[in-house]
């Protein structure tokens, strides 16, 4: 990998997210030597993914240079690389593009979606946890729109513009949003001689509520904001099957619809050799204890969504969001230095900031610890937050831009088919 020796102890982070820029940039102008190893170049914003699938914003908005984070940092190196497997015994990870010796290694590879073993559903629905898995969505959603206007068949069109959402959480509450104000506002003008009113949009959730672990004034909210805009919502419903066309559940709904998006969950994503002898808990995170050392060892480390810090107050870990993700990098990075220095470390205490989701134009839901409130306000705090953790100016900016602009003449200019997609190059990372 051509990373230059030094006498500086060797850090290695697996993951350029929020908890490996925390870590990263934490450890940065300390006497160490930092290495981070990402799969892509860029850091991503996850929690605007689904205004890209929906031509609210382009990648480039939500997407930031890893190198141009750090670039004035010494004693560190980015490599692009994609791990293969962590060998625990001589301190090494392999990657793609050789291998790597660690002094301290920090596994911060966040999560995947969790199909739940569902082979069927994985190969035919669509994920929505990177860049190119959301302008696959975004391709989707608009091919399918085209095909609508070609066929003389009634159920394959009305297939066409049905779109299941499964799992009621931020991300499909978000997204559900979104896709009723483009059937609302865009889709009338750019397919005028199409009846969009047959479009419709459902969210399937195998709980009584939306927005589980938000509190319940919350998800009362946001489902009366939902079906306001015209979202169905199937609560105590769970998918069972989809094979491209039939949605199949454990009652007797079946839907008929070509654009199914995946919500329903997220599940560590573990790097083979850390995988075995019951390092994994539920979830597949790996299990921490209080300075984020995982199970029987002292020197690695993992923070974010792969890990699991069980506690009688979590029992399940810290949910997998942006906040512990940050927090965790923030004080692993005090903790690896005093543990170089032979000094005490300090178990990591998660500071809960509140959770919150936007359902459309003047309509979000914000839980703080003290407060909570929903409609306008929540909206502008929404976006002022989401604004706040971007990274770069220019993001911000054009982010701005793009929501002022957006708001003004409720339009969504990004709705273009960049590359066509077919399931048989469905991008799954």
């Amino acid at each position: 990998m051509n990373i230059p020796r030094t006498s500086f102890p060797r850090i290695v982070i697996i993951g350029g997210g929020f908890a490996g820029v925390s870590l990263a940039k934490k450890l940065s102008k300390q006497e160490v030597q930092v290495v981070l190893l990402d799969k892509h170049n860029y850091h991503t914003f996850q929690p605007l993914l689904y205004q890209v699938s929906t031509g609210g914003l382009e990648p480039d908005s939500i997407a930031y240079p890893i190198r141009k984070i750090l670039k004035d940092f010494p004693n560190f190196h980015f490599r692009l690389a994609d791990v293969k497997q962590i060998d625990t015994e001589n301190n090494s990870v392999d990657t793609n593009i050789g291998a790597l010796k660690f002094d301290y290694l920090v596994v911060a590879s966040g999560s995947k979606t969790n199909y739940f073993g569902n082979s069927e559903i994985e190969k035919h629905s669509m994920a929505m946890k990177t860049i190119p898995q959301s302008l696959n969505l975004r391709s989707l959603i608009l091919e399918n729109f085209e095909e609508a206007l070609l066929t003389s068949d009634l159920n394959e069109r009305n297939a066409l513009m049905n779109f299941v959402i499964v799992g009621g959480g931020p991300t499909g509450v978000e997204l559900a949003g979104a896709l009723a104000e483009i059937k609302k506002g865009i889709l009338p003008k750019d397919y005028p001689d199409l009846d969009t009113r047959l479009a419709q949009i459902n969210i399937i959730q195998s709980s009584g509520c939306l927005l589980k672990g938000m509190s319940d004034k919350a998800s009362a909210k946001a489902e009366d904001f939902l079906e306001k805009l015209g979202v169905h919502i199937w609560k105590n419903v769970r998918v069972t099957n989809y094979d491209g066309k039939n949605v199949i559940t454990n009652t007797d709904l079946v839907f008929q619809s070509s654009t199914v998006v995946w919500a329903a969950g997220v599940k560590g994503a573990v790097i083979k050799g850390l995988d075995a002898n019951n390092f994994v808990s539920r979830g597949s995170r790996l299990l921490v204890n209080n300075f984020n050392q995982v199970k029987g060892f002292k020197h690695i480390f993992a923070i974010g969504d792969v890990a699991c810090m069980e506690s009688e107050e979590n029992p399940y870990g810290h949910p997998m969001m942006a906040q512990p993700a940050i927090q965790q990098g923030e004080q692993l990075g005090e903790n690896i230095l005093n543990l170089i220095e032979d000094k005490t470390m300090q178990p990591f205490v998660y500071k809960d900031k509140g959770s919150m989701a936007t359902v459309g134009r003047n309509k979000a839901v914000v839980d703080m610890p003290k407060f909570k409130f929903q409609g306008v306000f929540a909206w502008f705090v929404w976006m002022f937050v989401h604004l706040f953790f971007l990274i770069g100016f220019r993001n911000r900016m054009v982010v701005f831009v793009n929501w002022v602009y957006n708001y003004i003449r409720f339009d969504r200019e990004a709705r273009l088919i960049i590359r066509p997609f077919k399931n048989k190059n469905k991008v799954d990372d």
